[in-house]
């Protein structure tokens, strides 16, 4: 019996991350202010070489073409690093003032980027075809020709590069300062809580973590607070959000896109039939949810369930899975797959990649970040010795280790598409939890493991299409006019009520505000920050599927599918590399069904427990 299923002692407290071997000295680090002054010259030298850049490519200046790319590059990579570190220190820490500034100063570097990129993209539109092929048969452009050519057929759909170029400055300072702000608001908001007879302060991550409770006075009290905290930053968040859309769906105006959906399925490399495929999917096996839910109600002993009753958990809560045994537990069964994978999620715990902290002044949520310019990654998490955190520890250390697969690609090449970005991670997420439940002890371990197990399915299919429909909604509504923060209660409601099918209490099972306290409604760098969630859940599982049936001779296959994350569109990932056909129903039925392959047993040990 492996350690992580057994019920431990007092426990070690999880560790803070080690960011002084990449940059020492924090915010403060002069190592770091270099780093940036050389992205500075590299931008400049940047903007020289575009503006002497021949307008014709010809065979006596395609090496210049060539030198160029690479540095625009070189550049983007060092960026990338900038950013990632300066967001890991604001999140370490929401009150480093110097940090919220080098984060300020990257995103401004990213804007001067974009518009250098915009130059290039036009510059490459205007190339007839046979200069074009030359410039792919340079050595050096073979490796990342598919990123050419989509940034050639970018330009022939947005504005002329003039126009392109004021609207990617003008998001600097505007634009993208909304996400800033927002992210400011939420990492200050703190409510008073008592607790074992204390009183103390927490941030919104740690009231967040409450909503987990067994007890359901906890989860009550806690998600009162939550909602009291966010509707008194209702009005601001409610700014924030609808200037962020009419932002962007002015430019879509201009670049003559007429769905909000265009860009975030351009960006996840999707059509919008394998996004249909897939919704359409979910819809089915709601009834089996369904079942599910109302087992746990059961359970609970509850009649109605609310909305802090989702994460609820059941069964043998009291087993503690510690920082420590949980590492162990991830790194010994990724080794009966692959020992590359063990390897390198063992590395990096013994190095300290990983910020798992359970302390106040920490951003909420969790992520993992690459850096990569140092050749390394940083993951963020707030460890709180449960099974949710082992199976968080498990899905970052899936994203790490897709950083680590790419590191030695060419840049431009290591931007893959978000629903393919969590293939990793969910495949860890995956792997874990089935060795979970082979080694469970009784059939309270097991009822719990099951419950775990079935959460991810009720988030993916009614949490994250609520998200969905309230964002395709709001763009319906914003485009004629500004959305006034109870109408956006109003969508949230009706997006919960219509995701949920009926599973929370029709009165009181909502949560009115989570339109303003979730952080994904505003990120501006990336729109419906949402399907490719469900997305790359069922992708995962299919590949996961392949996985288990062929054993560790599909290791070098998984990492060959993760290589060609950055280079094929997602259809062309899915159909290479597992033979499916992503804009038909198959492999989204046999996806969603997968899900919800353990409802009957989870219904069966819960008629036999309660």
């Amino acid at each position: 019996m492996t350690t992580a299923i057994k019920e431990k002692s007092a426990a070690k407290a999880a560790p803070s991350w080690d960011l002084e071997v990449l940059f020492p000295g924090g915010s403060n680090s002069s190592e770091f202010r270099e780093f940036i002054d050389n992205i500075h010259r590299g931008l400049e030298e940047l903007t020289n070489g575009f503006a002497a850049l021949p307008v014709k490519l010809t065979p006596e200046n395609v090496a210049t073409y060539r030198d160029m790319i690479l540095l625009f590059q070189q550049v983007a990579l060092n960026l990338h690093t900038a950013h990632s570190f300066a967001t890991c220190l604001i999140s370490q820490n929401t009150r480093d003032s110097k940090g919220y500034q080098l984060v300020d100063q990257a995103d401004a570097m990213i804007g001067k980027w974009q518009q250098l990129r915009s130059k290039l993209e036009a510059r490459l539109a205007e190339q007839d075809d046979k200069s074009w092929e030359m410039l792919l048969d340079e050595k050096e452009m073979q490796p990342i020709s598919f990123k050419l050519e989509e940034m050639r057929r970018d330009a022939a759909e947005k504005m002329p590069p003039e126009m392109e170029d004021l609207a990617l400055e003008l998001a600097i300072n505007g634009y993208h300062g909304w996400s800033r702000l927002y992210d400011k608001l939420s990492g200050e908001i703190e409510v008073e809580w008592e607790e074992d007879g204390d009183k103390k302060t927490l941030s919104i991550g740690q009231l967040n973590s409450r909503l987990q409770s067994k007890d359901r006075e906890i989860r009550q009290r806690a998600f009162d607070k939550y909602e009291e905290a966010w509707k008194k930053e209702a009005t601001l968040c409610a700014t924030a959000l609808n200037y962020q859309a009419g932002f962007r769906l002015s430019l879509y105006s201009r670049r003559g896109w007429t769905s909000a959906l265009y860009e975030p399925l351009k960006m996840n490399r999707l059509k919008q039939e394998s996004l249909e495929a897939m919704w359409a999917a979910t819809r089915t096996v709601m009834p089996r949810l369904s079942k599910y839910v109302d087992a746990k109600k059961k359970l609970l002993g509850i009649d109605k369930m609310m909305w802090h009753d989702q994460s609820a958990p059941v069964g043998q809560v009291e087993i503690k899975f510690t920082y420590d045994d949980a590492a162990n537990f991830i790194v010994n069964h990724l080794a009966g797959f692959s020992q590359e994978m063990a390897d390198f999620s063992k590395m990096a715990i013994e190095k300290r990649w990983i910020e798992a902290e359970d302390r106040s002044g920490k951003a909420d949520g969790g992520f993992c970040t690459g850096l990569t310019a140092k050749g390394q990654t940083r993951i963020f998490m707030t460890y709180t010795d449960d099974f949710n955190s082992m199976a968080t520890l498990a899905h970052e250390l899936g994203h790490a280790y897709h950083h680590s697969v790419l590191k030695d690609e060419p840049y431009l090449v290591q931007d893959y598409p978000m629903g393919l970005a969590e293939t990793a991670s969910i495949f860890n997420e995956l792997r874990v939890a089935d060795a979970a439940l082979r080694e469970v002890e009784s059939d309270q371990q097991r009822l719990m493991l099951l419950d775990q197990t079935l959460q991810q399915p009720l988030i993916l299919f009614c949490n994250i299409y609520a998200r969905y429909l309230f964002d395709k909604w709001f763009y319906e509504e914003r485009a004629k006019g500004t959305v006034a923060k109870e109408r956006l209660t109003e969508l949230m409601i009706q997006a919960q009520k219509e995701a949920f099918a009926g599973m929370l209490d029709p009165q009181a099972g909502y949560h009115p505000h989570f339109w303003a306290s979730k952080l994904h409604f505003y990120f501006t760098e990336v729109p419906f920050y949402n399907f490719p969630y469900t997305f790359g859940y069922l992708f995962a599982g299919g590949v996961y599927d392949a996985a288990m049936k062929e054993g560790k001779s599909f290791a070098p296959k998984y990492r060959a599918l993760l290589q060609d994350t950055g280079r094929m569109t997602t259809e062309e990932v899915a159909h290479k590399h597992l033979g499916v056909d992503l804009t038909k129903d198959d492999f989204w039925k046999t996806a969603v069904e997968r899900s919800v392959v353990y409802v009957d047993e989870f219904v069966k040990l819960a008629d036999q427990l309660s």
